[in-house]
């Protein structure tokens, strides 16, 4: 069999690209800019110049430089895009249409698929990196509507992951965060009975997931589970058994 290059592209096999802001945090294993985190290659692209707080501030002017992220990815090969906040779902509908390969900016997109799993009465509980800067307009962008099955939580005022997210000291220590984590979960289900699965926002917080599910027994969404699952859609396994 004959295989042919592309121009323009000197790497292969890696299926997802993932946008990087421009941060000063170590990223764990389980955390989305950790290459070991994922059972198969992926490939990162750091956004030049794009801070957190510039993703809070919802700044606009930085659309160019997302963009140009974007194509360098798809020009080395990816098969589909994601990125490493929750909140740029702000850029999901003018990336999505920039670029031709399939993109899925935030972890929120998971949220109509887990809607589908509630029943009646039934509510998901959102834990976020900060909730001060969740508002409806970063769900309408994605055709989202603030509805009241989100129970929404934010981390801003747990010290030792604000430090390490917001305030980018350039260090963290994961056992002190898995318990802050937990903890605001653990708060998040107690003051809202009726959830039933929780949603991870931001991507640093799937190292916790497991000590998550653990502490409340519940499912758990985060943003790992959604590229993990956009892989199996792009790149499919061929089955073997007996019957």
């Amino acid at each position: 069999m004959i295989i042919q290059a592309k121009k323009g592209q000197v790497s292969y096999g890696e299926s997802i690209g993932i946008m990087l802001l421009d941060t000063f945090t170590p990223f764990i294993p389980g955390d989305v800019g950790n290459a070991t985190t994922y059972s198969f290659p992926v490939r990162f692209q750091r956004i030049e110049g794009f801070t957190f707080d510039k993703l809070l501030a919802k700044d606009r002017s930085m659309l160019e430089t997302i963009m140009e992220a974007g194509h360098n990815l798809v020009r080395e090969g990816v098969r589909a895009i994601t990125a490493d906040c929750g909140y740029m779902a702000m850029y999901q509908e003018e990336v999505a249409n920039e670029l031709k390969v399939p993109v899925f900016m935030s972890s929120l997109l998971q949220i109509p698929f887990i809607s589908t799993m509630l029943g009646q009465g039934e509510k998901i509980g959102l834990l976020c990196s900060n909730a001060e800067h969740f508002d409806e307009e970063l769900l309408s962008i994605i055709g989202l509507q603030y509805t009241a099955s989100l129970c929404v939580k934010g981390m801003e005022g747990k010290e030792n992951f604000r430090k390490a997210a917001h305030d980018e000291i350039g260090e963290l220590d994961p056992q002190v965060i898995e318990e802050e984590v937990v903890s605001a979960v653990q708060e998040l289900v107690a003051e809202n009975p009726e959830v039933k699965v929780i949603l991870l926002e931001c991507s640093s917080l799937p190292p916790y997931s497991k000590a998550v599910q653990q502490a409340v027994q519940l499912p758990v969404f985060d943003y790992v589970t959604m590229i993990n699952y956009v892989h199996s859609t792009l790149v499919q396994k061929g089955y073997s058994g007996y019957m």
